[in-house]
Parts: structure tokens; sequence; C-alpha cells
């Protein structure tokens, strides 16, 4: 297989370096009692975060908001919605996490605003004012239809009418988040100067929320069919009509990477800073690589490839493999979870999640190439919440449910301490329920040994090991059980192996030349016999090799299936 290029610049930015925290600021820590978590609680709860070990921590949405999509339809780019609190708090925040030694990374949905904002309020009073077309207007056409066959991922056409105007406008999510017309240079110029005031703030990057809806074909062709059956994307309900159109029209256009080239400008100008981009593609891993290669658009981006349900080893060896082969200096952001999807412990779990299957996530997530992001409540081991449809709050779920129950079961509060009510979350009635099977999982009540201390253990042991700075990665031959690789520092001459039975059977491999699997590199699950490791089903090896065997050949003993 072929290795992925050492990365070229040394020393390594923080970025590539480090891991990132996802906090969803409505459901991390209430500290008014209101039920909604806001920034002071937050606050509040950063030494837990630095504990962990990650580098930098992302902030979901706190900018003022009609809440209709829960702060991703933003009113006001540059004022705190004051249910998260103020903008002196922000910076109260950044100042604390500073002093932790943790960057502080912001949501900025740029793609769209919230139909309250003031822009769409004058776009929407005639057609002559100066922001009339700053958002995607379209007259019908003749029988009064929208003028294309674009769809919204939240269910129906992706098109409004509205009375005012006599047209309809664009919304690829809610109706109340329309469209910025970005091609419009004075739209760019706007955002760039709402992002440049969170910089000024102090913010040391921004996580970039659907990156690559930024643009839409102007002539407003209609989007190809795929057809059905089909195999939806991972970002996409299987049972939402979306997936039944190749998006070639109403996303991933070619005019996104002149604009994400202007957003990297700006952010050069504040050393220091970076950003990941979300996308949700078809091809996710290929969209992924076009925004970050080249050191002038993206500094990493993120895929739902991970995302979904599939963690078989030939599944993951074929997305690497793809990956390496097209990678380039381009650079991926790994989750495993976030506040779109299933949790992963339901999600690649089941009812009953096996704990070794929670700890070979967590090893796999932080020695892939790339930078990790963990999910808030992953390093415990919380499960999906199931709620009634009475306590449903994503619109996403209420539209399609019961066959999608939406996003509001990754999305309930984090249990800190058992014995408190709403297990330390709040002292008010929460947004959402608190699920009380998180009671067993709160951070109060971790055995020693347990989940979060061994992601504790992981992330110091990825932080100290250079083979994880960017170092080159190597795929060993595919096996239908296991899934391993290499990842090497010539520089330093480190070189890790890391090898994964991704399947709930056990399993004898031989190791490859020049690992004995010592050392102090985690393991679950791996006993040794005569130079071959003993996996346990979800098992996992991580076996660190000395100067000599850096340099011993690469490749892999009998990898096609278990010993006889």
């Amino acid at each position: 297989m072929r290795p992925s290029p050492a990365p070229s610049r040394d020393p390594q930015p923080w970025w590539r370096v480090g891991s990132i925290y996802q906090i969803y600021l409505r459901s991390f820590q209430d500290s008014n009692a209101d039920g909604i978590g806001d920034l002071r609680g937050a606050l509040r709860r950063l030494p837990h975060v630095a504990q962990l070990g990650v580098d930098a921590v992302w902030l979901t949405p706190f900018f003022r908001s009609p809440m209709k999509d829960y702060g991703y339809d933003v009113s006001d780019y540059r004022d705190v919605d004051p249910l998260f609190g103020t903008l002196d708090e922000f910076r109260e925040l950044v100042a604390r996490a500073h002093e932790l030694g943790l960057k502080v990374m912001i949501d900025q949905v740029l793609s769209h605003t919230s139909d309250r904002h003031a822009w769409f309020r004058e776009s929407c009073r005639d057609a002559l004012n100066p922001k009339a077309d700053w958002y995607v207007w379209a007259d019908p056409l003749q029988d009064g239809s929208p003028p294309n066959n674009w769809l919204s991922v939240f269910g129906g056409s992706a098109w409004e009418w509205n009375t005012r105007r006599q047209k309809y406008y664009l919304h690829n999510f809610l109706p109340s988040q329309p469209d910025l017309n970005f091609h419009k240079p004075e739209v760019q110029e706007a955002v760039l100067d709402s992002v440049r005031f969170w910089l000024d703030q102090g913010v040391d990057g921004l996580r970039l929320d659907t990156a690559n809806f930024y643009f839409h074909d102007p002539l407003l062709r209609s989007n190809p069919a795929r057809g059905w059956p089909v195999e939806s994307d991972p970002a996409v309900t299987a049972v939402n009509p979306y997936a039944w159109q190749r998006h070639v029209y109403d996303k991933s256009r070619p005019e996104n990477l002149p604009f994400l080239r202007r957003l990297r400008a700006l952010l050069d100008a504040y050393p220091g800073t970076a950003m990941v981009g979300e996308i949700g593609d078809d091809d996710g891993i290929g969209r992924m690589v076009e925004y970050t290669q080249g050191g002038d658009k993206l500094h990493m981006a993120y895929s739902f490839d991970l995302l979904g349900p599939r963690h078989d080893a030939p599944f993951l060896h074929a997305m690497l493999e793809r990956l390496l082969r097209i990678l380039g200096d381009g650079w991926p952001c790994w989750s495993l979870s976030n506040h779109d999807v299933p949790r992963l412990a339901s999600r690649w779990g089941g009812e009953h999640p096996d704990p070794r299957l929670l700890r070979q996530a967590a090893a796999l997530q932080m020695t892939l190439l790339g930078t990790p992001c963990v999910y808030q409540g992953d390093e415990l081991g919380l499960e999906e919440a199931e709620l009634a449809e009475g306590d449903l709050r994503d619109p996403y779920g209420i539209a399609m449910w019961p066959e999608f129950k939406g996003r509001d079961g990754c999305r309930t509060p984090m249990p800190w301490d058992a014995a408190q009510p709403c297990a330390g979350f709040s002292e008010g009635t929460p947004w959402l329920p608190l699920c009380s099977r998180h009671r067993a999982h709160a951070v109060a009540g971790q055995a020693p040994g347990g989940l979060l201390e061994f992601y504790r253990r992981l992330l110091a042991w990825r932080r100290a090991e250079p083979a994880l700075h960017g170092g080159t990665m190597q795929l060993l031959e595919p096996h239908e059980q296991l899934l391993a690789y290499t990842r090497e520092s010539e520089r330093h001459g480190r070189r890790v192996l890391c090898a994964f039975n991704c399947s709930d059977k056990p399993l004898r491999w031989h190791l490859p030349a020049g690992f004995e699997g010592a050392g102090q590199a985690p393991r679950d699950g791996v006993e040794f016999d005569h130079g071959a490791a003993l996996f346990e089903p979800w098992g996992f090896l991580l076996a660190e090799a000395g100067q000599e065997a850096a340099a011993a050949p690469r490749g892999v003993q009998d990898t096609h299936g278990p010993d006889t």
C-alpha cells in the first residue's frame, strides 16, 4: 500500500498534533437553573476537559437566534444570545480556557441565517433595496411551482414562497433558514467581517457548519436522480428522499474553493488559528481532501464516513486506502460522534454495547492520521437516549417521526454526578429529559480503570508519541476481521503498529517483523504467543517498535484469516 506523505511543516502546528473536544453547549452545564446549558456552565466544567487531555474545545453556536434549529439559525452573528450569557462571559471563558492550556474553536454558520436576521428582513422588503439579492431568490415556473427539484435536508422542497417578493427563496434546511447568496461579493465581505469580529475576541479557530453548502448553481439546474433504492449518504437518514438525488447543483460547487481561500487568508492573519469544516457529501472523503489540500483552504475537515453504522474491517480498510491514495497534503479530522448522529455506543454497539468495543473505537480514533474530535459524553460511554415523541425538540425528527427520531437522542444533558438532581446538569427542568441510563455513567461515578480513565491515558500516550503527530500511515493487508496499519515518524525513529479485531469473534494473528507487543502503548483484550497476537472480541493492540524495528521491512504475515 502507498504510504501517506510526511507533513511539510516542522514543528507541527497545534491542530495537527492536538485533539478537539466538542461541547454541545445547550446540554453541557446549566448555571442559572433555566434547564439550558450556557457559557458560565461551560466555564465551570472546563477543568474536566483539560484533565481529559485534549488541546481545544469546539463550542456549538451561542449567537442570537430564535432557536428554531437550536442555534444553527443565527439572527445576529456578532452577539451572544441571552440564553447562553453575555459577550463578557464569553471573553471570560476564553481567558480561562487559555489558562488551562485549551484552545477555543467556535461554530460559524455561514451558509444561511435565520429568517429573523436583519439582512433577510431587508431582502424581503422589495426588489430594489441594497440587500434584495443577498439571498437566493427565484421566480416560479409558469405553473407556479418552484424553479427546480432541489430538496431540503429536513424534508420537502428547498424552496419557500414569499408573498411580498412574489418569489421563492432557497433554504437547504428549515424554511426559517434562508440561504445567503455567496455569488454576491457584498455577502462574502459581510460574512468575513463577522468572522473577523470573533477572531478579534481571541478565539483560536472555527468549526464551519455545512462548509460545502455556500454556493449554488446560478443557472438553478435541477439535480439528476440517483434512483431507488439507494445506499444513503450517512449524513442523511435513509427515509429522507434527499438521498434520491445527486446533489451536483445545490452544494459542493467549484465556487466554494475561492471563498475558502479568502477565509483561509483571513485566518492566516491571526497566527495560530485553524478551522475545521463539516462536509456532508455523497463523496465525503473526496470532498474532504479537495477542501484541505494545498495549504490555502481549510486546515482540516471531517466527513460522515465514520459517523454511520459501519465499522467492520473491510469497510474501514477500503475507506482508509482511498483516503491515503488521494490525500496528498490534505488533513482529515476524525469524529465518531457529534450532535447530528446517534451516539457511538449505540450506533456501533447496539442496545448493550460491549465496553471493549468502546475502548477499541477510542484507540482507532486516536491513532488515525489526522486530528481526533471527541464528542461530549463519549468518554463516559453514553448510549443514545430514547425519547418519547412528546419530548422531541429537533424539527428534523418531528418531521420524520417515527422512522427517524431526529437528533435529540445524542443531545440530552451531560451527567456529572448521579447523586444530584438532573445528574448535576441543572437545578431546573432540563430542555431535554436526562436519560435515566446515563446516571450510571456520570463523571463522578466513573470507576478507576473505567472508560474515562482510559481516554485520559490514551490521550496522554498520543500526545507523547511522535509517530502520531502527523507521521506517515501505512495500511497493512486487508483482512476480514482485522484492521491494521503502522504510524511512523522517520525524524524521531518511531514506529507504532495499530491492530484492531473489528468483530465479536476471537482472532489469532502473526505480528509483523520488529514488533514484540511490549511497551507502554495501550492495548486491550490481547495476549501474545510465540510471535502471534491472540485477540479477544473487539481487542486491539498498539505496539511500539524501537530504533531497529523502525527500519524493519513493512508488511504482515498471515493476514488473511485466523490461524488454525
